[in-house]
């Protein structure tokens, strides 16, 4: 069975490869990047059946038009991988004082899953990006009231999609399956190098997990889960997301923030 999937940010790293690979083995490929020119050229790599479709993350109101391009287009997207990611960026505070970090790693993947989740399947799947780097979230830097590192954003921001990830798929249960997947750590992504100033490990690491997260068997009924590709099993993410409390702080700071956007 051929499948429909979206995968955010595939113009390079674990995002690219994948798509590839979805691609070779048949399945229509939606490809996003914020570069034109760099989706065109990433197209021309993916091959096979593929679509191209441009927007910046970093802002809500461009998410909501690329949700809209999507089910204009498609009445049934069977995976969508949310894995756009920033952690180093030229302006990491945005023009409406938020940090860019929670914006496109947490708030864009968020508004883009509930605003296409009316075209995925019960059987369908959410794919989110999280990472080994998790740390509890201050909310109030969320809503751009507090300054942090391009580490403590990055970890924040990464528990924070974890902790969507989970809290939502409880209000979900009869699918479609959302998950959260650590792909490896540094892996040689654009990313990594940039972040961390090493060549990483084979992307291939990633990727992989990825496409077993979006197709694979042992996926099917894991709902809520968060697998770490460095243990490569199911784990338990940092203990803020397991904390009640803390889950409900922010999943009532993200819902606001969305609002605002309306």
């Amino acid at each position: 069975m051929t499948k429909t999937v979206l995968i955010t940010g595939s113009t390079d790293g674990i995002g690219l490869l994948t798509a590839k690979k979805l691609a070779a083995d048949g399945h229509q490929v939606l490809l996003h990047g914020r570069s034109a020119p760099k989706l065109e050229s990433a197209a021309a790599e993916v091959g096979g059946n593929v679509e191209t479709y441009t927007a910046d993350l970093s802002d809500l109101s461009a998410v909501r038009k690329l949700a809209e391009t999507i089910r204009a287009k498609h009445d049934q997207l069977d995976v969508l991988i949310n894995n756009a990611g920033v952690l180093k960026a030229p302006q990491t505070v945005l023009e409406n004082g938020q940090d860019i970090r929670f914006v496109v790693n947490t708030l864009a993947p968020y508004l883009l899953t509930e605003l296409l989740l009316p075209i995925i399947p019960s059987d369908g799947r959410v794919v989110n990006l999280s990472s080994a780097a998790q740390a509890p979230v201050n909310v109030k830097a969320m809503q751009g009231n507090v300054p942090l590192t391009d580490m403590e954003a990055y970890a924040q921001s990464k528990l924070a999609i974890t902790i969507w990830s989970r809290e939502w798929a409880k209000l979900q249960p009869d699918g479609p399956v959302m998950v959260a997947v650590n792909p490896g750590s540094l892996l040689a992504s654009k990313m990594v190098k940039e972040g961390f100033g090493v060549s990483g490990n084979d992307m291939s690491i990633g990727a992989d997990i990825l496409m077993d997260a979006a197709l694979g068997g042992r996926f099917a009924d894991a709902s809520g889960a968060y697998f770490d590709n460095d243990s490569g099993a199911f784990a338990d993410p940092h203990a803020a997301a397991l904390d009640k409390d803390h889950a409900a702080d922010v999943m009532n700071t993200i819902k606001g923030l969305i609002s605002q956007t309306g």
